[in-house]
């Protein structure tokens, strides 16, 4: 049986959506989504296709992804909603799990702070609370990419003498950027404001002490790989909603920012 065929209007399809109709022609501006016909006065006129539509743009974009890498994808001849959906939601299943495993680090975090003690028998294991994170999560790929490299033996040379105090010292500074991030990005600032690009210098001199010597090439390399890898980004933004595409724009506007100053 075929399904009903329905017709929205741009206030109907913003309701439904809770996208603002601001927005709305906006993506139609950027050829993002455009409606389907329009309405003997003029008015555009969205159908079915174009809401499910609508649902992959906001999903991709809570995913990471910026709005012309949406635009591509979704124009792309091979795209197949079905299979992009079913993606979707193990990428979104994934993330799940990890917040609930980083939520429960936390609560026992709290617990430990408010001194509740340990029911009978039970004993306390430390490392509990660092479950979600996992600081030598990528370290086999990033030995295949990037071993034979100067960068690689620097960051494995340090991570091999942090004790477990050091690295929580390193997760809570890597916490406190991305945290710093977010408020540039919620204070409507743009990625290549002076705020933003200070914020993504800080993320960078997070990375050369920590890590390894990281020049702003490289800092933009690592842009690249945040915006092309879903797991980066998903770690990303589990500090917030859209992070990923922000960071990375101000990082290489950070970069052609000190580009210039050399020349």
């Amino acid at each position: 049986m075929a399904r009903p065929h329905h017709t929205y209007q741009v206030s109907q399809l913003s309701r439904i959506a809770g996208v603002s109709v601001r927005a709305l022609h906006h993506y139609d501006e950027l050829g993002l989504l455009t409606p389907s016909g329009r309405t003997e006065a003029g008015y555009r006129l969205y159908t079915d296709d174009d809401l499910l539509r609508l649902q992959q743009i906001l999903i991709q974009r809570e995913l990471g992804f910026p709005l012309e890498a949406i635009r591509q994808w979704l124009d792309d001849p091979a795209f197949d909603r079905r299979a992009a959906l079913r993606q979707q939601r193990e990428e979104i299943r994934r993330r799940a799990e990890l917040a609930r495993s980083m939520l429960t680090s936390i609560d026992r975090a709290l617990a430990m702070l408010e001194g509740a003690e340990p029911s009978p028998g039970e004993e306390v294991d430390q490392a509990s609370l660092f479950d979600g994170f996992d600081p030598a999560k990528y370290e086999v790929e990033a030995e295949e990419r990037w071993g034979h490299t100067e960068a690689f033996e620097i960051w494995r040379t340090r991570s091999r003498q942090y004790t477990e105090r050091v690295w929580q010292a390193i997760k809570q500074e890597q916490s406190a950027v991305y945290v710093a991030v977010l408020e540039v990005q919620r204070s409507g600032s743009a990625p290549d404001d002076i705020a933003a690009m200070e914020v993504a210098e800080r993320h960078r001199l997070f990375i050369d002490q920590w890590f390894s010597p990281c020049s702003h090439a490289m800092h933009e390399g690592l842009a690249s790989l945040y915006e092309g890898d879903r797991r980066f980004a998903a770690n990303i933004d589990l500090h917030g909603s859209g992070l990923t595409p922000f960071l990375v724009a101000a990082i290489r506007a950070n970069a052609q920012r000190a580009a210039a100053r050399v020349t």
